[in-house]
């Protein structure tokens, strides 16, 4: 009987999270219940359990006499696999998608390193199996995502590191944006070359080669993005 509930708290967690995200809210701007209960259209308990959930994520705070207000950014849970997804909504933050950018960088060529010389044959053929779906997904932008995201999941699995592993929510969050600007664009380079070398130097037990591979997979994969970037920001001229 609860299921509806915990459905409704959970869709007023994605409108007030992606409010704060957005800027509707701003670091020390007070948040009225009442009010949100007006305009989500749901219940006082629905309300209190969203905003315990925001909490718990460092985004608000409550205080007596002060009332519920949103915290400073440097108190937020930037890890938090909502909040990073949160943050790729809307019209990209260029700021986000470079720090996500910095940190793939630091992560996928060292899991790489360990990918090649501790993977297993069930680790190669996930590799195999997400390279192959990359090459039949074509102009399917959705497919083509999808696969691209197995791809890396299957690079950090196959290092055997489950601390390294659950970074995987960073690199998820950078792929979904910068894969659906990059999908979504007329024209996009080819992506299955640049991972089928990473998998090939996987295969070999190449950790140097896996680690290059990687890096000018992110490389040419940042270039991408800010090329169509800029194509797209209006007012701007050479």
């Amino acid at each position: 009987m609860n299921h509806p509930v915990r459905g409704l708290h959970g869709q007023a967690v994605e409108v007030i999270g992606a409010q704060i995200i957005g800027g509707a809210y701003a670091p020390g701007d007070s948040l009225y219940p009442d009010q949100l209960e007006r305009e989500l259209g749901v219940s006082k308990t629905v309300v209190r359990e969203a905003l315990r959930v925001l909490a718990s994520k460092g985004l608000i705070d409550s205080r007596q006499k002060r009332g519920t207000f949103v915290r400073p950014r440097t108190d937020w849970n930037l890890l938090d696999s909502d909040l990073l997804r949160w943050q790729g909504l809307g019209t990209p933050d260029e700021t986000f998608l470079d720090n996500l950018g910095e940190v793939r960088a630091i992560v996928e060529p060292a899991g790489a390193r360990l990918a090649a010389e501790r993977r297993d044959e069930s680790d190669l053929a996930a590799l195999q199996d997400a390279l192959e779906r990359m090459a039949a997904a074509g102009s399917d932008a959705h497919a083509a995502v999808e696969a691209d995201l197995a791809f890396h999941r299957a690079l950090l699995a196959a290092a055997h590191n489950e601390l390294l592993t659950r970074m995987e929510v960073v690199i998820e969050a950078g792929l979904r944006v910068r894969d659906h600007i990059v999908h979504g664009a007329d024209q996009s380079a080819d992506a299955v070359p640049a991972h089928r070398a990473v998998l090939d130097a996987v295969r070999a037990q190449q950790p140097e080669a896996a680690a290059r591979a990687v890096q000018d997979l992110l490389t040419q994969a940042a270039a991408d993005l800010h090329s169509l970037l800029d194509d797209n920001r209006p007012g701007e001229t050479g």
